[in-house]
C-alpha cells in the first residue's frame, strides 16, 4: 500500500505520525513541505479529500498567522491559500495520504484509520504515552 506524508521533522506529531507508517511495515513516501512548498492544485485536491477548508487547515501556533492577520473569522480561503503558499509552515500537519484516505493526523493515532496494517503491540507514541495495548488495540 502506498503511502505518503506531508511531513515537517520539527513538529513531534509528525514525526509520530512518521514513525507508526514505518513500524507498521511501510516505506511512505515523505514530502517535507518546508523545503517543497505548495502549489495551490495541491493544496486544494488535498483540503477537499481530507475534508478541510483552508480555516481548518491553518496551524495557528508556532506560525505567523496572527501576525498576519489570519485568524480574523473574516479572511477569505483565497487569502489564506495565498499565505499558506508564501508561508509553507501555515499548513498543519502531517497530512497523510493512502489508498484509505487523506487525513490531518493530529492526533497522531488518527493515521491508524488509514493503515491496513498496524503496528506490533504494545506501542507507544514519542512521548511515552501509550498507543496500542499489547493485543494490538487502541488504547482508549
Amino acid at each position: 500500500m502506498a503511502v505518503v506524508i506531508h511531513h515537517n521533522p520539527a513538529c513531534g506529531t509528525s514525526r509520530n505520525v512518521l514513525q507508526i507508517i514505518r513500524d507498521a511495515g511501510y516505506q511512505p513516501t515523505v514530502i517535507e513541505y518546508l523545503d517543497t512548498g505548495w502549489t495551490r492544485p495541491q493544496l486544494l485536491a488535498l483540503f477537499a479529500a481530507a475534508g478541510l477548508t483552508p480555516r481548518t487547515a491553518l496551524r495557528t501556533t508556532k506560525s505567523p498567522a496572527e501576525e498576519l492577520g489570519l485568524l480574523d473569522p473574516s479572511t477569505s480561503n483565497d487569502t489564506l491559500l495565498d499565505a499558506m503558499l508564501a508561508h509553507p509552515v501555515l499548513v498543519n500537519r502531517p497530512i497523510v495520504c493512502t489508498p484509505r484516505g487523506v487525513r490531518l493526523c493530529r492526533p497522531s493515532e488518527t493515521v491508524l484509520d488509514l493503515l491496513e496494517v498496524w503496528p506490533q503491540g504494545p506501542y507507544t507514541k514519542e512521548d511515552g504515552s501509550p498507543l496500542l495495548t499489547a493485543e494490538g488495540t487502541r488504547v482508549a
